[in-house]
C-alpha cells in the first residue's frame, strides 16, 4: 500500500473498507459534543451497544428462573460458557475443548502454573521476557518463592541488547538453549504491552520443548489482535483477558499434573450429584475452579458475536495491518516535515512483528503532549517515562480518524 498523507486518500480508504459499518455496534465516549477518536482498545475495548441488552437478557432469567436459570431457558447458565469456545477457538487457533473462559487473567496463570511449573533440584528455572506487564513478574516471582526458590536465582530476564527497544528472536532461542538444563518453563507475553511487539510463538515453543521445557503465554496484548495457532504450534498452555486458558490437548490426560480442583471443574453430567471425589471435566475445562459469572459471560459473549459477524480474525487482521500501517506513515511524515524525529516509533516496523499497537516516544513534552491529545479528543494511553501507546482497531476506527488523530499529533509540536 502506497499512502498519502490527505483527507481525501483516508476517505478512499475508508470508503473501501469492508468493516466500515461495525462502528456502529459500539459506544463511543464523546468529546465536546461529538466521538472521540478511541485509540486505547489495546487496553480497554468500546462498550458493544449490545452488551446492556445481553446483561438484561440474564437479569431477566434470573427474575423469572431463578436457581433453575441453571437448566431451562434460552440459555441455561450450566452450558454458556460453552457458547463462546467456537468464536474462540478461532480467534486463538485451538480445538473447542482446549479451551475456557473462566477467572481473570493473573488467578488462572497461577492456576496453570500449578500445572506447568514443576521444578526439580536441576530443572526449576523460568525465562521471560525482560519488562513483562508488572503483573506477570508478581505471578512468577511468588510463585517461584512458593517453592522455595529465590527469584533472583529461578527467574532468566531477557532484555533488549544495548540502544535497542525490542528482543530478537535469535536472543530469545539462544538464551533457551543456553539454559537448557536448568529450564522448566518458558513464559512470554504474546505481545509486549510496552513496546507491542509480537513474539515468536512458535519458534520459542519449538525451542522450550527441546530444551524439555513446557511453554505458556500470557495473551492479554495478543488474542483478538493478531493471528494465533496455539494448537498447531504445540503451545502447552496460556491465558489471556477477560478471560480464558488454553490447555494443549496433549496435556488432558497426563496423570503428572497437579491442578487445583474446584467443583464447576467436575464432570458437567455429575457435578449436580455433589460427588465427595473429584473427577476432571474433559478437556481445559477440567481446569476450572468456580462457578461461572454469567454476568460477566454475558458481556463477553456480546464482544465475540460482532466478532463472529465481522468474519473471525482474518478481515480484522487485514484492516488492522493497513489502519496501523497508515498510523505509522502519518507520524513518519510529521518527523520529514520538522526535520527532526521528534516521535520514535519503537513498536517493529515489520507488521508480522506487531498488532494494532504503536509505541511512541516524544523526544520532548512527552507528557505534554500526551494532554494535547487528550484535550482535543483523542484517547491514547500513557506509560512512564515518555511513551504514548495508540491502538487503531480495527472494528470502530477509521481511516479518517487515524489521519486526524495525526493531525492533532502534529499541530502538538506546531505542525500540519
Amino acid at each position: 500500500m502506497i499512502y498519502q498523507n490527505t483527507l481525501a486518500f483516508a476517505g478512499q480508504l475508508d470508503d473501501r473498507d469492508p468493516l466500515k459499518d461495525f462502528r456502529s455496534k459500539f459506544l463511543v465516549p464523546q468529546h465536546r459534543g461529538k466521538d472521540a477518536i478511541y485509540l486505547c482498545g489495546n487496553s480497554l475495548g468500546l462498550q458493544p451497544v449490545t452488551a446492556q441488552q445481553y446483561i438484561n437478557d440474564q437479569f431477566s432469567n434470573w427474575k423469572d428462573l431463578a436457581i433453575e436459570g441453571f437448566f431451562n431457558g434460552d440459555d441455561p447458565w450450566l452450558g454458556y460458557h460453552k457458547k463462546l469456545t467456537h468464536t474462540l477457538a478461532g480467534i486463538l487457533g485451538t480445538k473447542n475443548e482446549e479451551i475456557t473462559v473462566m477467572n481473570s487473567l493473573t488467578v488462572n496463570l497461577h492456576l496453570l502454573l500449578v500445572s506447568f511449573y514443576k521444578p526439580t533440584n536441576k530443572r526449576f528455572k523460568i525465562l521471560m521476557e525482560g519488562g513483562a506487564f508488572p503483573s506477570d513478574q508478581y505471578a512468577i516471582a511468588s510463585q517461584a518463592r512458593f517453592h522455595g526458590y529465590d527469584p533472583k536465582e529461578a527467574i532468566i530476564e531477557i532484555f533488549p541488547r544495548v540502544g535497542e527497544f525490542t528482543l530478537r528472536t535469535e536472543d530469545i532461542l539462544r538464551t533457551i538453549n543456553d539454559n537448557a538444563d536448568e529450564l522448566a518453563l518458558v513464559l512470554f507475553g504474546g505481545v509486549n504491552y510496552y513496546t507491542g511487539q509480537l513474539f515468536d510463538i512458535e519458534a520459542m515453543t519449538k525451542a522450550a520443548h527441546h530444551a524439555g521445557a513446557y511453554a505458556g503465554f500470557d495473551l492479554a496484548h495478543a488474542a483478538g489482535n493478531v493471528p494465533l495457532k496455539l494448537h498447531d504450534w504445540d503451545v502447552d498452555f496460556a491465558a489471556w483477558c477477560i478471560s480464558g486458558i488454553f490447555v494443549n490437548e496433549k496435556h488432558f490426560d497426563d496423570k503428572t499434573l497437579n491442578r487445583f480442583e474446584g467443583w464447576w471443574g467436575h464432570r458437567e453430567d455429575r457435578r449436580f450429584l455433589m460427588p465427595p471425589v473429584f473427577e476432571a471435566d474433559k478437556g481445559a475445562a477440567g481446569w476450572q475452579v468456580s462457578t461461572s459469572p454469567i454476568m460477566l459471560l454475558a458481556l463477553h459473549k456480546a464482544a465475540l458475536d460482532i466478532v463472529e459477524q465481522a468474519g473471525g480474525m482474518a478481515p480484522l487482521r487485514a484492516k488492522s495491518e493497513l489502519l496501523t500501517g497508515y498510523l505509522e506513515f502519518l507520524i513518519n511524515q510529521i518527523n520529514e516535515s520538522k526535520g527532526d524525529e521528534l516521535f520514535t516509533i519503537i513498536t517493529p516496523k515489520n507488521k508480522e512483528e506487531r498488532g494494532c499497537q504503536l509505541s511512541v516516544v516524544c523526544k520532548q513534552n512527552a507528557k505534554a503532549t500526551f494532554n494535547y491529545l487528550t484535550d482535543n479528543g483523542v484517547i491514547g494511553d500513557w506509560r512512564e517515562p515518555n511513551v504514548i501507546r495508540l491502538s487503531p482497531v480495527p472494528l470502530y476506527n477509521s481511516f479518517k480518524q487515524v489521519f486526524e488523530a495525526a493531525g492533532i499529533l502534529a499541530s502538538s509540536v506546531g505542525g500540519n
